[in-house]
This record gives C-alpha cells, structure tokens and sequence, in this order.
C-alpha cells in the first residue's frame, strides 16, 4: 500500500490546499496545527497518515455509527450489511484497529462501526482521532450517531430516547472541560433536523415506543446518577427522588455518560450528529438492572434497528 504521507504530505502549499479543500466539506477541525503536521498518529486507532492511505480506506464513508462496546459494533456492521444487501455467507468484518484493544472499528460501503468505550473520557478520546480519521480521508456530508444503552426517567424499559439536547447534571446544555487550568464551556447543540428524521423512521417501523428528549450526561454512574446502591452513597431515597423528578421537569427523559463530549465535539466540527439510546429501567422505580438477558438482547437492538431503518431510507434502499 502506498504511503498516505507520501502522497499527501500536509507541508507548504500541500497543506495549503488540504486545508482549503476541508473548508469546502462538512468536517471542520477546531485545530490549525494539524494541517502543518508530517504525520498523524492515531495511537488508540493503531493507525498513522504516514502507513495508511485513509482517502482509500474511507474516503466513501458517510455514515458513522458508534457504541460503547465492541461486541455491538461489530453486531451492528453485520445487521446494516445484511440490510443493505451487502452481506454474503461466510463474509467476515475484521476490525480495522486489530493492533490495538482500546478500541473495535469495522467497515461495511459507506458505514462505519466504531466502539467507544464508557463515559466521557473514553469517548472523547476517541472522538478526536476518529474526527482526524474523517479529516484525513477528506470525508463530506457525514452523519454520526452514537447508538447505546441508558437509564431513562418516567419511560417503560425498552423506550428509545432520541436526544433532543445533551445536558449536564444541573440540566444545562453545557460540556465543561478544564483546558490549560482553566475552565472551558461549550454547547452541546445536535442536528434538529436529524432528530425529526429520526423520529419519522421510527414512526415508519412502529415497533417499539420512542420519545424526544433531553439526555442528561454524567461523569459516574452511581453517585453521580443518584443511585442508591453504590460503594459511596450520601443521600437518601427521597433525595434522589426529588432530583430525578426534577430532571424530568426540565426535559430530562434519559441518562446517559457520553452525550454530552459527542454533541460537543461533533458540532465544533461541523458533524451532523444525533444520540440515540434504549432505555434499560426507569430510575423512578429503582437502580439495579434485573431484566432477563434475553430481553435486555433484544431492548439493545432497538437502537440499531432504527439507525439501520436510517441509513437505508437514507441510502434509497428502505
């Protein structure tokens, strides 16, 4: 394979025109110093510009779908191949970051799997090199959606909450990050228009309940989601009681640990970009998840059966 450094080499008036050509396309880094850069490595990727020719690899893609584990991913790349007619028997999907066990990326036309890890910090980091990756490739016209799993509040496990504002634990449509020591604030905006389109493909399958909401985003997933059986707990049942209906006052109708860095990162850099999320249990009834593995299976491709319902509509095929 010939070396991506060596025919895009992002140096002089080189990196000059790349810069200019990714102005005229969807992905915009918030970075001026990568077009300056011989190489990029994208260490929890195992891959670098100068050993792989990204515009090769995935320079057709425009659907970006992403999950916490990589188990679902590479569940998910084999259903939307088998609904866009792109399977075969025996065809096998082989994870493109196989150097590595940070992170799990398959590949299927114009989709793309990739594994997230849990929480902010492990989905930010991956958000970075995946957005570099996109860059890289000269991508445009891009859709991401992140497809998981939640707690949702007043809703019937199973429901499938499409995230209509990301907010943080006070409920604002804020990502706090701390920068050079000091604190960084940015918005947490996603693509309305997605999230109708959405919807519509929901309503188009009618399979299972979906709802419009906010998404809150936390940092924890037991004191910070107010449960009350984690090894810290400082508060009562009434007090988490109050604080979940209050975060349903304000919208709030699932809770989630990466919405937030998504929506974020993803707006900054001009990505069209949605969330949606099964919910698991509702928080007001309790904290454990006790439903059957069986059921859980199938609340889980709930997500994956409307982005795919998506992707085909999308693609003129459904």
């Amino acid at each position: 394979m010939s070396s991506y450094s060596e025919n895009m080499a992002a140096t002089g008036t080189e990196a000059k025109d790349l810069e200019n050509h990714h102005n005229d396309c969807c992905i915009q880094l918030s970075n001026p110093n990568i077009a300056t850069m011989k190489e990029d490595v994208l260490y929890h990727f195992n891959l670098s510009t100068s050993t792989h020719d990204f515009p090769a690899m995935f320079g057709d893609v425009k659907f970006v779908c992403v999950g916490g584990s990589s188990s679902r991913m590479n569940t998910f790349i084999k259903y939307v191949a088998a609904e866009l007619g792109l399977d075969h028997p025996g065809k096998e999907y082989p994870n493109i970051c196989a150097g590595t066990d940070r992170y799990a990326m398959y590949k299927v036309g114009p989709v793309l799997s990739v594994s997230h890890g849990m929480g902010i910090p492990s989905i930010g980091i991956m958000l970075h090199e995946l957005i570099k990756m996109l860059y890289h490739a000269r991508c445009s016209n891009i859709t991401i959606i992140r497809i998981g799993t939640s707690g949702g509040i007043g809703l019937e496990p199973g429901s499938v909450v499409i995230t209509q504002q990301a907010v943080d634990e006070c409920f604002k449509p804020e990502f706090e990050q701390i920068v050079l020591g000091k604190r960084v604030i940015r918005n947490t905006n996603l693509d309305a228009q997605l999230v109708q389109e959405l919807a519509q493909c929901s309503s188009d399958l009618n399979e299972f309940p979906t709802v419009v909401g906010n998404t809150m985003c936390t940092l924890d997933f037991y004191e910070g989601q107010g449960r009350l059986d984690g090894a810290l707990c400082s508060y009562t049942e009434r007090d988490k009681q109050a604080y979940l209906r209050a975060a349903h006052a304000a919208g709030v109708r699932n809770i989630e640990m990466e919405s937030s860095v998504f929506a974020t990162m993803c707006s900054a850099c001009g990505l069209r970009a949605a969330v949606v999320c099964v919910t698991l249990l509702d928080r007001l009834q309790g904290d454990q998840i006790n439903t059957p593995h069986d059921v859980l299976v199938e609340y889980q491709q709930r997500p994956q059966r409307l982005v795919g319902h998506f992707i085909k509509k999308s693609l003129g095929k459904a």
